[in-house]
């Protein structure tokens, strides 16, 4: 059995939460065990996975490696290039803009307690991912889910789909999602139509959570990746699902 944690970062925490996924991943089951949200200052990230025992890979939605001053990354440009048509570009990070990114700063605190980059399933590793590419990827969606835009009843609607798609991996996914009776009400469709505002966005990071966590399951399973850019230079990992084992 492997702990896990999957990390929707706030890329500016004195304005907005994140929120973590913790989950057991044992043979081909993934079992959500835990949910943090309104996480402020990477401090705060950083002691919920110090209390995390046994805790061995951690996917983070956010730039980990940032060395350009301007422009985008090389990995956000060739991740736009092939995602860009299905409306799932990147994100530009430089330091120009997060001159102190606190991205950057958990995830070197987190390589000095040995969480490499990109490390060996059986040891202890961190990677940067995106979750409209791999939503797309996991579902084999033509373009991306839509659940952060829009009207309030647009972002609901979102929501909701994106709660079913994940609900719906106990039956079909590479790896099975086990969602305890104690943390439904994250996926449940009543639920998120009674949210709006700050509530609604604090669901929306616990599904962007959710969707990390199952790809730090598929990487530490084996299943096949694609990476955009290097550890050099910042990089982005998405899931091949189209040709996973």
């Amino acid at each position: 059995m492997v702990m896990l944690a999957g990390i929707d970062l706030a890329w500016q925490s004195t304005r907005n939460p994140t929120a973590i996924a913790f989950g057991e991943l044992e043979g081909s089951v993934l079992e959500l065990t835990k949910i943090k949200e309104k996480i402020f200052s990477p401090q705060s990230v950083l002691a919920e996975l110090q209390s995390a025992q046994r805790l061995q890979g951690i996917a983070i939605d956010g730039p980990l490696i940032i060395n350009n001053e301007t422009g985008q990354r090389a990995c956000e440009r060739s991740l736009s290039q092939e995602y860009g048509s299905r409306h799932a570009s990147c994100h530009t990070s430089n330091l120009t803009l997060y001159p102190n990114a606190e991205g950057v700063r958990i995830s070197t605190e987190l390589e000095q307690r040995g969480f490499r980059h990109l490390g060996q399933q059986g040891k202890k590793w961190q990677l940067e991912c995106y979750p409209h590419p791999a939503l797309i990827e996991i579902f084999q969606l033509p373009e991306r889910l839509k659940y952060k835009k829009g009207r309030v009843a647009t972002k609901r609607e979102g929501q909701q789909k994106l709660a079913d798609l994940m609900l719906g991996l106990k039956e079909t996914g590479s790896i099975e999602l086990s969602i305890p009776d104690h943390l439904r009400h994250f996926f449940d469709p009543e639920h998120i139509a009674s949210l709006r505002g700050r509530a609604l966005k604090h669901n929306e990071d616990v599904l962007d959570a959710m969707v990390c966590l199952y790809m730090a399951a598929l990487y530490q399973s084996g299943h096949l990746q694609k990476i955009f850019g290097d550890i050099e230079d910042g990089y982005v990992v998405v899931p091949d699902c189209g040709n996973s084992p």
